[in-house]
């Protein structure tokens, strides 16, 4: 299993960045997919969920209405739109697989949200 983020970068509050992870070594279509966040010298925390067909989503609060998952089935990527970014939002992004209680982390993608 390999995941591989990529797409991030720094941005001015209120801008936006495309996330990606690209994945292999699985049935992608199988899974759901999930991105988290690690802020410097905090925990990592979740951030979103996409369900294995896309048809269902689910967002931490503090980002609904900001970020938004999708994924493509035949790449076998999922994305992360990132909207009107806060300084708060900096952070280390992760894809995230879990397949029968094995968890799979990507490296991780910095967004660095700064003036």
């Amino acid at each position: 299993v390999q995941l591989v983020e990529s797409g991030g970068g720094l941005v001015q509050p209120g801008g936006s960045l495309r996330l990606s992870c690209a994945t292999s070594g699985f049935t992608f279509s199988n899974y759901e997919m999930s991105w988290y966040r690690q802020a410097p010298g905090k925990g990592r925390e979740w951030c979103t969920t996409i369900s294995n067909d896309g048809g269902m989503t689910r967002y931490r609060d503090s980002v609904k209405g900001r970020f938004t998952i999708s994924r493509d089935n035949v790449k076998n990527t999922v994305s992360l739109q990132v909207n009107s970014l806060k300084p708060e939002d900096t952070a280390v992004y992760y894809c995230y697989l879990n397949i029968r209680g094995v968890v799979y982390w990507g490296q991780g993608t910095q967004v660095t949200v700064s003036l």
